[in-house]
């Protein structure tokens, strides 16, 4: 798989990685030999960035990731593991964000994953106030400076707060929404991470399952799955499910997606294909629920870049059906 570095941490991750929330949760029921077949599947098609956070099922994303993590050498495995704190704070304010938080936050993560230093800690899309505040980037480098996390970035809503965050001298990674329905990062995130030497992050890269293109009308989810629960943002922001497009209007523009798909591809390795040919990205990290879609995801990295036309397409689909109902929100 190729590779690209990861922004200011300087590590070598393949194109495309997995994301561990399905493993932790809120996406109906994974057991656990499951959650590691998936990661066996995964890193074994050539994935080496995985993300997850101490929310994840209560931190149970991070502690299956570290029982795999022991299975497969620990700290010689190779891997880039990245975590994300804050979203544990009871209230979710600003106020919160504080030192000892921090430090008693990433003790539990690197207790969960069985490691002394992470590789990666991320704030966990905190209150917008959080990002401007000295005080903030101050905790973050004595973190670095203790050891207890060998860099930090920024998981963000919203373009604004990407913005804040890379003009930062240490945020070495901002991960952010961006797919084929999620496009407006594209046109200020991206060049401005690019110009910083900040890393980029592209999560919901399927806008919850929608660009799979199997999705209909009738689809069912399990009362556990975010995308029963949060369609309307009842439990966090509403951009996290279906990336904030209305369920029936995501499904009619996922089927002219799939009918761009190229031969011998699925649609959801298009989706993914076109988020690592967009200048500036590091590292997509698509979820999954099997080891065969862990193993489908990573093989987008395979496939030919997106072609002119599709890409022309693809923009003309979301301008036409997607860019009203998500474009000026985030």
């Amino acid at each position: 798989m190729e590779t690209r570095v990861l922004g200011r941490t300087g590590r070598p991750v393949g194109v495309v990685g997995l994301g561990c929330w399905q493993l932790g949760g809120d996406w109906g029921d994974v057991g656990d030999d499951v959650a590691l077949a998936v990661l066996d599947a995964a890193v074994d098609a050539g994935v080496t960035f995985l993300d997850t956070a101490d929310v994840y099922g209560d931190g149970r994303s991070e502690k299956l990731v570290g029982r795999f993590l022991a299975a497969r050498g620990g700290a010689s495995s190779g891997l880039t593991v990245a975590t994300k704190m804050g979203r544990r704070a009871d209230p979710h304010v600003a106020d919160a964000y504080t030192l000892d938080a921090f430090r008693a936050w990433t003790d539990r993560s690197r207790t969960n994953l069985g490691v002394d230093t992470l590789d990666l800690v991320q704030l966990h899309c905190p209150p917008t106030a959080v990002l401007s505040r000295e005080s903030t980037y101050d905790a973050l480098d004595t973190l670095v400076d203790e050891g207890r996390v060998a860099a930090y970035g920024v998981s963000v809503e919203t373009v604004d707060e990407a913005l804040t965050a890379i003009a930062r001298p240490h945020v070495a990674t901002i991960q952010i929404i961006l797919n084929v329905f999620r496009r407006k990062p594209l046109e200020q995130v991206l060049p401005a991470a690019a110009d910083a030497g900040v890393g980029i992050i592209a999560r919901v890269p399927l806008a919850s399952g929608l660009l799979s293109g199997k999705y209909d009308a009738h689809t069912q989810f399990a009362a556990d799955d975010h995308r029963s629960f949060n369609r309307h943002g009842e439990s966090f922001d509403v951009g996290e499910t279906f990336s904030g497009v209305p369920y029936d209007v995501g499904v009619a523009a996922a089927q002219q997606v799939a009918a761009l798909t190229p031969q011998g591809a699925t649609t959801a390795q298009l989706a993914l294909r076109w988020i690592v040919d967009q200048p500036g990205v590091s590292v997509v990290i698509p979820g999954a629920r099997t080891p065969d879609q862990a193993r489908a995801n990573a093989a987008s990295a395979d496939l030919p870049p997106t072609d002119a036309e599709t890409s022309d397409r693809l923009r003309a689909i979301y301008d036409d059906a997607i860019r009203e109902h998500v474009h000026a929100r985030w």
